[in-house]
């Protein structure tokens, strides 16, 4: 494979694993790793790494020119929950970072874009149950408005210029390895952490909130198999629906019952409730699965079975046992 890849956003949460993922398939020196600050050390020696704010136009031109880079992954932005505290400084992450990208790519310095939406794009008038693809989008946050405007960009640059970009709409994304990041559907994260850890959670969502969810194995092989399918499959250019699984605080508080029974869950709403009601309960992802072949591995049961194994106790909570 001929293709070089720079990835912004690399330290977040799903960019990490997707760097790593990546580099497995083109190799370590195909794949720079980008961030607006330095990451973990045995993240950033394993290939080429470039400290770059994703707002700025001509640095990223530079790194893209620097290695002849011929796909960009943007995986920076500001999340949900984060978003809602600094609405403004949201707005100009996840939007102009896109843009930037998007014009680069009009301008033939990148041949391939991925950018992800999100399930945030959806709002209290969206269809809770088996949301389509195509359905109301009115998202009551600024993350939701973000990403919902992004992908109509997405859409008119592919239309008007011709770019190959490619979306996936998240569902929230689990994963062992790195610890939330300021969204809505995080606590399906933490929850993992604090059971190994400490073996009580206090949730910030009620335990009959059903939001769809994901492995982060199933994300990231998504992201690249949209990616790598051939550019006549790729029928959607706002983004695709994606979708794995659904549950609640409850479910999955009882799902890990069964491998640590001591474990306590308690509940404790907060602003973040709110944000969670707007959002669809179950997503209808046949779009994706017809078009270029998706299909998700994991389960919750397979899910849960993976986080407990892998999380280990922080220095701390071995100290205890000592």
């Amino acid at each position: 494979m001929n293709d070089t890849i720079l990835i912004l956003g690399a330290c977040g949460q799903i960019g990490t694993e997707l760097t790593q993922k990546l580099r497995k398939i083109y190799g370590d020196q195909q794949v720079i790793a980008s961030d607006i600050r330095e990451g973990q050390k045995e993240f950033l020696n394993s290939g080429p790494f470039e400290i770059i704010n994703a707002m700025d136009k001509d640095a990223i031109l530079e790194v893209v020119k620097k290695y002849k880079v011929t796909q960009v992954y943007l995986m920076a932005a500001m999340l949900s929950a984060t978003a809602e505290k600094v609405p403004l400084k949201a707005w100009d992450l996840n939007m102009q970072s896109l843009l930037h990208v998007l014009e680069l790519a009009k301008d033939m310095h990148i041949k391939k874009v991925y950018w992800p939406s999100s399930i945030a794009v959806f709002g209290s008038t969206s269809p809770k149950i088996n949301t389509p693809q195509q359905t109301i989008t009115e998202p009551s946050t600024v993350y939701g408005i973000s990403k919902v405007s992004g992908e109509h960009w997405c859409n008119y640059y592919h239309n008007k210029y011709g770019v190959d970009v490619r979306s996936l709409r998240y569902p929230g994304i689990i994963s062992w390895k790195t610890k939330p990041g300021g969204g809505t559907t995080d606590y399906a994260v933490d929850i993992y952490f604090k059971a190994k850890e400490e073996g009580a959670y206090e949730c910030f969502l009620g335990e009959d909130t059903n939001l769809p969810m994901m492995y982060m194995e199933d994300a990231i092989n998504a992201t690249i198999q949209i990616m790598q399918a051939p550019q006549e499959n790729i029928k959607i250019r706002t983004s695709y629906n994606l979708a794995a699984m659904s549950f609640t605080p409850k479910v999955i508080a009882e799902e890990i019952q069964k491998y640590i029974p001591e474990f306590k869950i308690t509940y404790a709403p907060d602003f973040r409730q709110e944000i969670a009601d707007s959002w669809p309960q179950i997503i209808d992802d046949t779009p994706a699965r017809e078009d270029w072949g998706w299909k998700h591995a994991f389960d919750l049961e397979l899910m849960t079975k993976e986080m407990l194994r892998n999380i280990q106790p922080t220095t701390n909570e071995l100290l205890k046992v000592l």
